[in-house]
């Protein structure tokens, strides 16, 4: 969806309010592509800060289907984002300070809605999507749900740093 700007780049002080709904069914993030479950409309303002220059602030509440990352098991997360840009019109490219946000959801005067919430999406997902806090995940050898009971799997760890000294007595073995 994209929202014209002109009015609020030419108008000192103005204030334009938008709510649009997104047409957003799926993201990609990295190789994985996750379907939206449910999504809020997008609340958008546009305000006029300067020549030129506008402020928008908005949020949205996007519902995605992904899974547990121990126990695999479906979770749906909800991303509340709020954001807050700055964008500048077209004729003040040149004038636009150092360290300023980039324009690649502005496409002359027009908003390109979709492009802000792909881009704030990515930098808001989530690191680990667990399905609850204390989620035990899987046994790595058999592949146990923990969280439903637990396995006779031999779970001992041994220090990585002694496997050098644990070779040197296998290989010397003599009968």
């Amino acid at each position: 969806m994209f929202v014209n700007l002109t009015e609020v780049f030419t108008n000192e002080g103005k204030v334009v309010t938008v709510q649009a709904e997104t047409e957003l069914e799926q993201i990609k993030i990295g190789d994985t592509v996750f379907s939206v479950k449910g999504k809020t409309p997008v609340n958008l303002t546009f305000t006029n800060i300067g020549k030129g220059k506008a402020r928008i602030t908005g949020d949205v509440g996007i519902t995605f289907s992904m899974n547990c990352d121990r126990c695999l098991k479906p979770v749906d997360k909800t991303l509340v984002l709020q954001f807050d840009r700055e964008v500048f019109a077209p004729d003040m490219i040149e004038t636009i300070p150092d360290g300023a946000e980039d324009q690649e959801f502005m496409d002359g005067y027009q908003f390109n809605v979709e492009d802000l919430l792909n881009n704030e999406i990515v930098i808001n997902w989530p690191m680990k999507v667990l399905c609850k806090p204390d989620c035990k995940g899987i046994c790595r050898q058999c592949g146990q749900d923990l969280n439903t009971g637990t396995c006779d799997c031999d779970t001992f760890v041994p220090d990585p740093r002694m496997a050098v000294i644990k070779d040197i007595f296998n290989g010397n073995k003599e009968v």
